[in-house]
């Protein structure tokens, strides 16, 4: 008796497992062009790894992540906190409140973050002074702008005003996801606004909210980097500094995306269990 026959009789099948001949091709070049990064990363004298490790650690490289650190952070709750007010003002039934919270964001996110870095850095030159007083009238107390303003609050507001306009929306999406009926409940268990928003609507929309706002906080981490337009001292402007008298720009600049990546995978693993927490309860 055939095979088929046996088969037929019994009523099983024999299943042959499809064969992906394209995967294997795909693993072989991959691995391939791991093996090439490996072997250029362990040879290639250029990258200059003991040139990296004399400056991994040395007190302007570690000024410079300091510095970055506190950017991120500073940059990360002031956006996170006007971008909260941005947010409401656009779900307002005001036309005024929404129409300025409109033009903010389009101005903000219309505008290269660069430029307005370098507008930041040279403000004195718009406002040479600045002072306090009554509107189109008098002014009681002045000092100049330049005596007041520093590099770093320059890079930190750069930074906040232009975060607030990316998280007003995100902020705005996370609301608008939570059922209208909700607040409607809220309204009728006799909860004001400013309750609603607090106890029943933002913890809701945090689900919504805090996968783009880790996201956002690490591409701030390393929007950072830009402040040394301004100029201010941040990793890069450290690292700058350090292949400008030693002539080692790639090792240099290999070695502050170490330490990126390091911060970054750090940032991540906090994002990861922030999205877990609120993420209780939803899990598919």
């Amino acid at each position: 008796m055939s095979v088929r026959e046996t088969e037929a009789r019994t009523g099983t099948i024999k299943a042959v497992p499809v064969r992906h001949p394209g995967r294997w091709v795909a693993a072989v070049a991959v691995a391939v062009l791991a093996a090439m990064l490996i072997n250029n990363l362990v040879t290639n004298e250029a990258y200059n790894w003991p040139e990296q490790l004399k400056y991994l650690f040395s007190p302007p490289v570690l000024q410079g992540v300091r510095n970055t650190i506190w950017l991120t952070v500073a940059a990360m709750a002031g956006g996170i906190a006007l971008g909260i007010v941005l947010a409401l003002m656009r779900l307002s039934a005001n036309p005024l409140l929404r129409g300025a919270a409109w033009i903010y964001i389009w101005v903000f996110r219309g505008t290269p973050l660069l430029t307005q870095l370098l507008i930041w850095g040279n403000i004195g030159a718009l406002f040479p002074t600045i002072g306090l007083g009554i509107p189109f009238g008098p002014q009681f107390v002045s000092a100049e702008a330049n005596m007041l303003y520093s590099a770093a609050a320059a890079a930190a507001l750069g930074l906040i005003f232009n975060e607030a306009a990316y998280m007003a929306e995100i902020v705005r999406g996370g609301i608008q996801s939570v059922d209208s009926g909700q607040q409607e409940a809220a309204s009728a268990l006799g909860l004001t606004k400013a309750q609603t928003l607090r106890r029943i609507i933002l913890p809701q929309a945090m689900r919504v909210i805090a996968p783009p706002t880790g996201n956002e906080a690490i591409s701030m981490l390393k929007n950072t980097s830009l402040v040394m337009a301004v100029p201010y001292f941040e990793l890069t402007f450290a690292v700058q500094n350090i292949y400008a008298h030693t002539y080692q720009i790639i090792p240099m600049l290999i070695m502050a995306c170490i330490w990126y990546l390091f911060l970054s995978s750090l940032m991540m693993i906090g994002q990861h269990y922030l999205e877990r927490y609120y993420g209780k309860g939803h899990a598919r």
